[in-house]
Order: C-alpha cells, then sequence, then structure tokens
C-alpha cells in the first residue's frame, strides 16, 4: 500500500505559490521551489514596506512645509512651534496640500504662527 502524501491539498499549495508568482522572471516564475522563496522574500518586504510607508510620507510632508515655512522666512520647528500655540491643529498632510495649492492661505498661516511666538 503507497503512503499517504495529501496530494491533492500539496498541489493546491503549489499552484497558489505559483499563480502569485506570476510575471517574476525566469524560474521564480515557473519552478515551486524558486518561486516560493522568490514569494516569501517579496512577501516580508511588502509587510516591512506597508509600516514604512506612512514614515516616508511624513518625512516627505515635512520636506514640503518646510520649504514653504523657509520661502515665507520661517523654520519649520519655529513655525509647527507657533501654530501650535495659535492653536490651529493641522496635520503635516493637509499643511503641505496648503503650502503647493493654496499659498496664499500657506502666508497667512506663517504669519499667524508668527504673531503667536511673538505673543
Amino acid at each position: 500500500m503507497p503512503r499517504a502524501t495529501n496530494g491533492p491539498a500539496t498541489k493546491a499549495r503549489r499552484k497558489r505559490v505559483l499563480k502569485k508568482t506570476k510575471g517574476y522572471f525566469g524560474n521564480k516564475s515557473r519552478l515551486y521551489r524558486y518561486a516560493n522563496d522568490a514569494l516569501k522574500r517579496s512577501e516580508r518586504f511588502a509587510f516591512r514596506d506597508r509600516r514604512k510607508k506612512k514614515s516616508e510620507f511624513r518625512q516627505l510632508w515635512i520636506v514640503r512645509v518646510n520649504a514653504a515655512c523657509r520661502a515665507n522666512g520661517m523654520a519649520y520647528s519655529r513655525f509647527m512651534n507657533g501654530l501650535k500655540k495659535a492653536g490651529i491643529e493641522l496635520d503635516r498632510k493637509s499643511l503641505s496640500e496648503i503650502a503647493i495649492h493654496d499659498e496664499a492661505a500657506f502666508t497667512a498661516l506663517v504669519g499667524k504662527a508668527r504673531a503667536a511666538l511673538e505673543a
């Protein structure tokens, strides 16, 4: 009597891996052994980078806000401190969008931050 190897489950697992690695270069899309390694690696990167994406966007927003602040003659840290003292609670993403699309409004915010620091 042959030993039981649970063939249908093995085939399904291999098929699932090869389906996910469709489009990978060379053996990584054709042979289970290499496809499995490539898939594990790519899923590790995907898991890590979903978390890293958040900090990268925050860095981008800070750079944009800083550039807009300096164009108005103020440093980023002083600007953020001034907004806090003025009671303006806007997140960095919103500030970045305002800096890009509405320069007049951003200049007004810089003015309010400056006034709050001097008061």
